[in-house]
């Protein structure tokens, strides 16, 4: 189900343009998702398939000038995209951003204690509060506020430096946190330490989270829904075992093909895939994966899929879907 009753997001139509030499570039085309309370949803796709701007227009973090979006995103009820600026001010307590880079997001000049805290400065919490919410914020990503509050972002690790940024998050006690590619830049085992944190702060906590991220195995291991983007469309969504295990979408299925296996058995045969890639800049009618997939016939060229129900249970936007098992990852 695309939509539910008990969704504290519910983003319909969404899509959003850039403005570049007098030229519109759509980057966003027609989302539509939900997502419940405590619930994981991954976004995955290529590079350039819409995953950070979505997750950006979600909190109204795009540039303002030469964008332009348009749909609806409702917190609980409320549009966020036609919500007034003051009021949007105060409704970013209950949503936060994680971001890929977090020493980007980092005043370099501030210790650990001020870049926590800042969110509940904002808010005009008295100090007595904030050093209390900052101290439970820190702990529950690892650290002990006498040790690290007074050092500055460039003394951490990557990996330190993220739960420090997750922390900051934390502090203000959002209910929904949109973590764009958080451990894309940090090594295998400091990948897992984050994602594990990160499962266990959304149990105890409820927080509902959107996770952003290339990694098809990172998505698989963290959500309770998955939305395959392709062009800034969804191409597919479901739950991780219909998705993994049995995808619909051609697109899907490529991604799936992709990811390594040490499996010497294995065998992929060629499947036909024609390899004229789109563009943005120049586009085309139609389905926008038909120039690369191997079941494309002149409907795909004519009408531009919608989302459907799948023979797995899952939503899947293709004229010819698929109904085997997939080739790769196991759900």
């Amino acid at each position: 189900m695309l939509m539910s009753s008990d969704a504290i997001l519910e983003v319909q139509n969404l899509s959003v343009s850039f403005t570049r030499a007098g030229k519109e570039m759509k980057a966003v085309d027609d989302v539509s998702f939900t997502v419940g309370a405590g619930e994981t949803l991954g976004l995955v796709g290529e590079s350039g398939s819409g995953k950070t701007t979505i997750g950006r227009a979600l909190l109204r973090l795009l540039p303002s000038a030469n964008t332009t979006a348009k749909g609806s995103v409702r917190y609980k009820g409320q549009d966020l995209i036609t919500l007034p600026s003051e009021d949007m001010r105060r409704m970013r307590d209950r949503l936060q951003m994680i971001f890929q880079d977090p020493l980007s997001s980092f005043n370099p000049r501030r210790n650990v204690e001020d870049i926590v805290a800042e969110g509940l400065v904002i808010q005009g919490k008295p100090a007595s509060e904030r050093k209390t919410r900052v101290q439970s914020a820190l702990a529950d990503v690892g650290f002990d506020i006498d040790l690290v509050a007074g050092r500055k972002p460039h003394q951490f690790s990557g990996g330190q430096c993220q739960r420090i940024a997750i922390a900051r998050s934390l502090a203000v006690e959002p209910e929904l946190i949109v973590c764009d590619e958080p451990v894309a830049s940090l090594d295998v085992s400091v990948q897992a330490q984050v994602i594990n944190l990160l499962q266990d702060i959304r149990e105890n906590r409820n927080l509902a989270l959107i996770f952003i991220s290339h990694d098809l195995a990172v998505v698989k291991n963290v959500s309770d829904r998955v939305a395959v983007l392709y062009m800034g469309r969804i191409v597919e969504i479901g739950t991780g075992p219909q998705i993994y295990t049995r995808p619909a979408h051609p697109y899907t299925r490529t991604l799936l093909e992709a990811v390594p296996v040490v499996d010497a058995t294995r065998k992929i045969e060629p499947d036909g895939k024609r390899t004229v890639m789109p563009s943005r800049n120049r586009p085309q009618g139609g389905c926008a994966f038909r120039s690369r997939c191997p079941r494309a016939t002149d409907i795909c060229a004519q009408v531009v899929p919608t989302l459907q129900p799948a023979p797995g249970g899952q939503m899947v936007a293709c004229h010819h879907p698929h109904d085997e098992p997939a080739p790769g990852m196991a759900a």
